[in-house]
């Protein structure tokens, strides 16, 4: 039984290395995988790429910026969070407000969640990129517009949010181009 997990072990390590090993070789050296090329005959496929490049806007700027306003809003919430964990940490508090703490880091934290979702949401509706902001019912919807923007586009972002957001009582749509 003893010489069995032994060679369970052995074989499982063995098996570890030869991926891992092959994993680097082929970082190193990539191959292009085609199936065609593997299994058919190489001399008669011919393989044509689209010209993507010249489809492709990039909007790394913008994106990069929208990144940056996540992180500062991670930022800013995380600080909460932490205050209010400490709040509920606190032994010299009373119970109601350790209660009131933690339901505030629950609506914080239903908030945050509710912001990403939306923002997911709104590039569905075919912008490249969004950002969602609520504070205190007002919500503040900053998306990149590669076609310009338009007063029909905005009140269809305004609605979206009104109708999915029970708690936002006003909208304000923003637009990068």
């Amino acid at each position: 039984m003893k010489a069995n997990k032994r060679t369970v072990w052995f074989l499982t390590l063995l098996s570890l290395v030869a991926v891992i090993s092959i994993y680097y070789l082929k970082k190193e050296a990539p191959m292009d995988l085609d199936a065609m090329a593997i299994f058919g005959d190489n001399d008669k496929v011919t393989v044509s790429k689209p010209d993507v490049e010249s489809a492709i806007k990039p909007v790394y700027a913008d994106a990069m910026q929208f990144e940056e306003m996540r992180m500062n809003l991670m930022n800013e919430r995380s600080t909460e969070k932490a205050l209010l964990t400490t709040k509920m940490l606190d032994s010299a508090l009373s119970a109601e407000d350790k209660i009131a703490a933690y339901e505030e880091l629950n609506e914080l934290n239903k908030q945050t969640s509710a912001e990403e979702m939306m923002e997911i949401q709104i590039r569905n509706l075919g912008f490249p990129d969004a950002f969602v902001k609520m504070e205190k019912g007002k919500v503040t919807v900053t998306v990149i517009a590669e076609d310009g923007h338009s007063s029909k586009m905005a009140a269809e972002i305004t609605q979206y949010v009104m109708t999915s957001w029970e708690n936002a009582r006003t909208v304000q749509v923003e637009f990068m181009e």
